[in-house]
């Protein structure tokens, strides 16, 4: 079953300011003991939801579990709402994010390997490549710290700017080098897409991207690459979780080889990738 959370942040207007694992291992996990339990996941809509929808329509019963999908357009309450047990588990998060989040809120977090990757890619309404960016251009960015530090380290790729080496997580003022004095524009990350018609470039993550419109494949200029990709996407859960047989269970069947052939037959332009 699948339900939307209509986050706060999601629902303000916009402003700009300066495969190992099958699923018949997970099915004897949980089924053997006879019942069902259910467990209530927070994830973002695309890919996230989608995925475990399709779990939960096709592979969850034989494994002994029922899936309440909660939708979340924002990156801040699904955390909030594990650590307050309003969830059993959550699905939206890459890992960097993922350490930030519990380091500076003191969750009591565990989480399981990679699931996919979502491209992060810069997009652009006016211009075709980043050879045409003028002097001054604005540019719009998510505004927490782990995913701007993928971002920054995207235009660097690119040749744009230089960020400083030795912060973790850089933000736009470890910029150490910025010949074309592009201005950044922080933004919360679903509303990233509806910049674009304000600045010159947008770098926008895959699943908000797709939730937007867009292909990264068709409609990016500049992508990162997939390989030894650092962001792939968990499921977290409570180190304290009292259900955890029936969570590891999920996370087996996220990565069984059913799970891989949806995910590489939904999005075949590359707008997700199985990590595993």
């Amino acid at each position: 079953m699948r339900r939307t959370f209509i986050a706060l942040a999601a629902a303000a207007a916009l402003t700009l300011t300066a495969c190992s694992s099958d699923a018949e291992t997970a099915e004897e996990t949980t089924a053997a003991e006879g019942e069902t339990v259910t467990l209530t996941v927070g994830a973002s809509p695309v890919p996230h939801a989608d995925i475990l929808a399709f779990i939960d329509e096709n592979l969850a019963a034989e494994a002994g579990i029922d899936l309440e999908i909660v939708e979340y357009s924002d990156y801040v309450l699904p955390n909030r709402n594990l650590d307050s047990g309003e969830l059993d588990a959550n699905f939206f998060q890459h890992v960097p994010y993922f350490d930030v989040q519990v380091e500076e809120n003191g969750f009591e977090f565990e989480h399981g390997e990679g699931i996919h990757i979502e491209p992060y890619a810069v997009y652009s309404d006016s211009l075709e490549s980043l050879d045409e960016l003028e002097d001054g251009a604005k540019v719009s960015l998510v505004n927490d710290p782990s995913n701007q530090a993928r971002a920054l380290w995207l235009l660097e790729d690119n040749g744009l700017i230089t960020v400083d080496s030795s912060v973790e997580n850089p933000t736009i003022y470890d910029i150490t080098d910025n010949p074309k004095n592009l201005e950044f524009v922080e933004v919360e990350a679903p509303n990233l897409p509806r910049t674009l018609d304000q600045v010159a470039i947008s770098i926008i993550n895959g699943n908000f991207a797709l939730e937007g419109g867009l292909v990264p494949s068709e409609d990016a200029i500049a992508i990162e690459s997939g390989e030894d990709n650092p962001y792939a996407n968990i499921l977290a859960w409570r180190t304290d979780s009292d259900k955890a047989d029936a969570i590891q269970t999920l996370e087996e069947l996220l990565h069984s080889q059913e799970v891989a052939d949806f995910i590489t037959d939904t999005y075949p332009n590359g707008e997700v990738v199985p990590a595993f």
